[in-house]
């Protein structure tokens, strides 16, 4: 029942001559890495071609994990699953019980993950079997993130939760005045989490304790992206901001002249770039020292994934389906590909390949033929 496509069926004989990948990055976890930066090791082709299509049932919300040529997606049918990034073939399904929308991460071959009902859940990449879980007191939508030997996610309980990787041990439990929808970011021996409370937490990961709470005036649905001592994170409010770590501080604040609509997308950072998506409909090219805008994309619908920078271009999705690769230096779209469907995941990029979900189940796989 859970295959590759009919589409990907006509295209796997040239997916498999490709061959596996032979790059060794990997996409572990939202983001990329555990600062939430939205930079890949790996670059794709000008013109990348779908390699497969693999069908999920009830829809794909989850941003994909890819690590050691499998590919794991959460799907809106209750189930995790392991697919060879080379063939698109299943290689295990995991029954979670109910829907998925929080983003797959792992390390040290187990896959972490929450689910609709508040679970979170840990079990093996090579076969899918359990090794814990832990119940939270609602919905998680948040995906996780590591710090040594430890698991960090938000809940829609309004906590944020550390536990041990290895055995789901709660460490510690920071309660807030709201959900936390995105991951918590990782800077030195803290972790970042910005909640729908309006309140960037610094929290010491080791003793779980509160060394700052920096206010941004409004909700915020984003995860935070980290580079050296700045973060960068769009809000409800209809605004990005620029926060300096180091001070405890917002340093600059980005709005848009006219059209004044929420972030939900979370920011991809390189070099002196912040790249994010809006409501507004617009993709934005900023300066991460000042926030001014260098150019802004005209998706023609709302954008609330995240964008991921590959080398010079960062690829993007928005609602109506479409995906595009944006110049870095213009912003200018110089590839493009119809989905036909919506999308609310974000991509994940490793190994030359770019694995995405639609609304309506089908996760693609591009890359050079």
């Amino acid at each position: 029942m859970k295959r590759v496509s009919s589409v990907g069926a006509i295209l796997l004989t040239v997916a498999l001559a490709a061959g596996a990948p032979v790059a060794a990055d990997d996409w572990p976890m939202f983001r990329g890495n555990a600062q939430l930066t939205g930079v890949a090791g790996s670059e794709l082709p000008d013109e990348p071609e779908p390699l497969w299509v693999f069908e999920i049932p009830d829809g794909i919300e989850s941003t994909a994990a890819i690590v050691d040529g499998r590919v794991f997606i959460g799907g809106m049918d209750g189930k995790l699953y392991a697919l060879s990034l080379a063939t698109g073939e299943e290689v295990w399904s995991y029954q979670a019980g109910t829907e998925v929308k929080s983003s797959p991460a792992v390390r040290d071959g187990i896959v972490y993950f929450g689910d609709g009902d508040g679970v979170f859940h840990a079990v093996r990449a090579k076969d899918g079997t359990a090794v814990w879980t832990f119940e939270t007191g609602a919905e998680i939508i948040s995906s996780p993130n590591f710090h040594d030997d430890r698991v960090l996610f938000g809940s829609h309980d309004s906590s944020v939760y550390c536990l041990g990787a290895a055995d789901g041990k709660l460490y510690w439990k920071i309660e807030t005045d709201n959900y936390v929808y995105g991951s918590p970011g990782v800077y030195k021996n803290y972790a970042i989490s910005a909640g729908c409370d309006g309140l960037m937490r610094v929290v010491d990961i080791k003793t779980g304790k509160g060394a700052a709470e920096i206010s941004l005036e409004d909700y915020v649905g984003a995860s935070p992206a980290i580079v050296g001592d700045r973060a960068y994170v769009g809000t409800f409010g209809n605004q990005v901001l620029g926060i300096d770590m180091k001070g405890r501080k917002v340093l600059w604040t980005y709005e848009h002249p006219q059209r004044k609509f929420p972030y939900i997308s979370s920011a991809a950072v390189s070099g002196d770039l912040v790249v994010l998506g809006g409501r507004n409909k617009l993709v934005h090219g900023l300066d991460t020292e000042t926030g001014e805008e260098r150019w802004a994309f005209n998706a023609g619908t709302r954008v609330d994934a995240s964008p991921v920078i590959a080398g010079k271009r960062a690829f993007i999705a928005v609602l109506n389906g479409d995906i595009h690769a944006l110049d870095l230096a213009s912003g200018k779209s110089a590839w493009s590909f119809e989905a036909g469907s919506q999308i609310l995941a974000s991509p994940a990029i490793a190994d030359g390949r770019m694995v995405i979900g639609t609304a309506d189940g089908q996760l693609y796989c591009f890359g050079g033929k």
